[in-house]
């Protein structure tokens, strides 16, 4: 499973599954114990984890969710050392120790409790979210050799033909053929 296949329903608590689609929207199953199953219309606001980024002062403006709660991974682990009830001000030291460029006036404390909830039921629930990547990344260096050799060889078979040249006055077009 992947963050493309895991939304938020605003108004609605928690994290849910994408099981189907349908004609007027998408079926949903939460990621908890009860798996509770919720068909999502047009008229509700469904977003999609990998299509969400946090606010940050620096030239790009933001920075996906999935590199942040990666890099919560690699710093915490299944400790974060806050919860989403924690003090404003140790929510904020969190994520400024996570994240030190994120835009303090754009990014409430109730982003970062969302975050830090979203966290604890990603690692809960779809702990191979975290694991999906290292394994990616290894495949990926492995197979990076293979490409380039294939990229080259086509650019020599490439190099090799030559071009087919026009030629003039063969076409001949269906009225003088008929004569």
């Amino acid at each position: 499973m992947t963050l493309s296949e895991i939304a938020t329903v605003s108004g609605k608590g928690g994290l849910f599954r994408i099981v189907s689609p349908t004609k007027s929207g998408v079926i949903l199953e939460s990621l908890d114990e009860q798996k509770t199953k919720l068909v999502a219309t047009t008229s509700h606001r469904l977003s999609l984890l990998h299509e969400i980024s946090i606010y940050t002062t620096t030239k790009e403006g933001t920075v996906p969710l999935e590199a942040i709660l990666r890099k919560i991974h690699s710093e915490y682990g299944a400790d974060t050392g806050v919860d989403a009830n924690a003090d404003p001000s140790e929510l904020k030291a969190f994520i400024k120790s996570v994240l030190p460029e994120y835009d303090e006036t754009r990014v409430y404390v109730s982003d970062i409790k969302k975050l830090v909830r979203w966290y604890a039921v990603l690692l809960k629930y779809v702990p191979a979210i975290f694991e999906e990547k290292k394994e990616e990344a290894v495949k990926s260096t492995e197979a990076e050799p293979e490409v380039a050799i294939a990229e080259e060889e086509k650019e020599v078979k490439a190099e090799k033909k030559p071009k087919a040249e026009k030629k003039e006055g063969t076409k001949t077009s269906k009225k003088q053929s008929e004569k």
